[in-house]
């Protein structure tokens, strides 16, 4: 029998470093380095459930960040937002709409579709998708709207099902002034397609999106992507990518992958604190997160009933959470450390904390404090 092949090992500590350089928050990349839509390229879109954190996930990894471009390139349609990793919102640029979608169907909407189909028996989803889609292509539609014109043809469907298959079904983005800067209005739809007036392209290939999840994620295994992407059976892509990769294992002797190029700096390296916004996708994207998790129940601590709070590293680990405060123009940005902080690393936090808000707050005045958040 063949002895077990050992791979060199890396540290949940490695890991973090490695991980943290991918995702751009050693340091604040310039923008001689990289522009804002070549950053939501990079990072493969940015976790976009509620409107600002795209604009704080930029903030706390590109120099001088100024939320302006972010929505100029909305308004512009060179991004949008719409349903793909885990079925979840991000910001992608508009080539990963048009081919990150398909390829990730079957990891997400297809999986949320089934979880309603008892309230769309009797529902050809062919035809939905073609009802919906003219309707969203004539003009873009609210949720509610789309409800109510799909159960005209449905109406023993449970509505709410209905409007979520049409979600499920198409490439649905959604539509400015939505998800603008200071900006607002309600959620309205349409395919992807419309709003960037070409067709879609061929699906991504799944070979090359390994490739660029451990450009932003790795070294990672494959639970570690299917956990990111929600795909399953993945390892056939890993098995064809080997001979080009490099291979580690972790500290369980869980085996992992990267590229043999990218950069994993040393365990030493600073990690200045960053101020991260709710559900990053720096937490989100590995099934094992103890690379930047490092305490057990932190985890736990992000969480108020259904509501996640934004969280802040230090020395590259979550270590707390924050928010932001304030009427007229002032604004507090309290801060709760899950532990002691000395006094070094609370002026370093604070230090932070004043460039976010200079990045991001209008406020004419603000402070900083370290307390329980009300």
């Amino acid at each position: 029998m063949a002895p077990k092949t050992t791979h060199p090992r890396l540290t949940a500590r490695d890991l973090g470093r490695a991980t943290l350089a991918r995702q751009l928050l050693l340091r604040r990349t310039p923008r001689s380095e990289l522009t804002v839509e070549g950053a939501v390229e990079h990072l493969v879109g940015l976790q976009a459930q509620n409107v600002k954190p795209p604009y704080y996930a930029l903030a706390a990894r590109l120099a001088d960040f100024d939320p302006a471009e972010l929505s100029g390139l909305m308004a512009s349609r060179r991004v949008a937002r719409m349903v793909t990793m885990r079925s979840t919102l991000h910001t992608h640029t508009a080539d990963d709409c048009l081919a990150l979608r398909p390829l990730l169907q079957t990891g997400g909407p297809d999986r949320e579709l089934k979880a309603f189909r008892a309230g769309l028996a009797g529902v050809d989803l062919d035809r939905l998708g073609e009802l919906a889609r003219a309707l969203v292509e004539e003009e873009p539609r609210t949720m509610k709207q789309l409800r109510e014109a799909l159960l005209t043809e449905w109406p023993h469907a449970d509505p709410f099902a209905l409007s979520v298959a049409a979600r499920c079904v198409l490439p649905l983005v959604q539509t400015t002034p939505r998800g603008l800067w200071g900006g607002g209005g309600q959620v309205t739809l349409t395919t992807a397609e419309h709003w960037f007036g070409r067709p879609a392209g061929p699906a991504a290939a799944l070979d090359e999106v390994v490739r660029r999840y451990l450009a932003a994620f790795g070294p990672a295994s494959v639970k570690d992507f299917q956990s990111w992407s929600g795909l399953t059976r993945t390892g056939p892509a890993f098995e064809r990518l080997r001979p080009a990769l490099a291979v580690f294992q972790d500290e369980k002797g869980v085996e992992l992958f990267d590229l043999p190029e990218a950069p994993r700096p040393g365990p030493d390296t600073p990690a200045p604190p960053r101020f991260l916004p709710e559900f990053d996708n720096l937490l989100l994207s590995h099934a094992d997160r103890s690379r930047v998790i490092a305490q057990d129940g932190h985890r736990a601590l992000t969480w108020r009933g259904n509501q996640s709070f934004p969280t802040l590293l230090v020395d590259g680990v979550l270590a707390g959470i924050w928010r932001l405060t304030g009427t007229g123009g002032h604004t507090t940005l309290t801060v709760r450390p899950f532990g002691d902080l000395s006094r070094p690393r609370r002026e370093e936090v604070a230090a932070e904390g004043e460039l976010m808000l200079s990045a991001l707050s209008a406020a004419t005045s603000y402070d900083i404090r370290f307390g329980p958040l009300d």
